[in-house]
This record gives C-alpha cells, sequence and structure tokens, in this order.
C-alpha cells in the first residue's frame, strides 16, 4: 500500500503499514473532490485531485521541517 508518482523520485507509504502509526498526523489530503461531507482531517494541505507535479517539492520540503518524527 503506497504510492510512487511517475516522474518524481519519492514513494509515499501509507500510515497504516507501520507498526505504530500515532504519531503520524496526516498533511496531504488528496481527492478532496470524492470525499464524504462529514469527513474531516487535520491535513494541512488538500487538493481535489492529486497535487500538481511542481508542488512536490515544496510539499516535501515543508513537510521535513515540521512534522513529527518517532
Amino acid at each position: 500500500m503506497f504510492t510512487r508518482p511517475d516522474g518524481l523520485d519519492f514513494v509515499n507509504v501509507r500510515a497504516t503499514l507501520l507498526d505504530n502509526p500515532r504519531w503520524v498526523t496526516p498533511y496531504i489530503y488528496t481527492y478532496t473532490s470524492e470525499k464524504l461531507p462529514w469527513v474531516t482531517t487535520p491535513a494541512v494541505h488538500r487538493y481535489e485531485a492529486f497535487p500538481p507535479p511542481e508542488a512536490f517539492g515544496t510539499l516535501i520540503s515543508e513537510f521535513a521541517q515540521s512534522s513529527p518524527r518517532p
């Protein structure tokens, strides 16, 4: 359960694969165009589909600077 976007040099691992996902909080919420009306997350960034490829560098940098580590 991971994604590897075409043309980008990284892998997005799903938090559900971690032994202890309690330290992880949502950072990017994708496909909000398909969410149920009552769904909310504390994600910092939200996109109706996937972010444009040119946004990934900034998103990864921000995540690396602000996200907690176990």
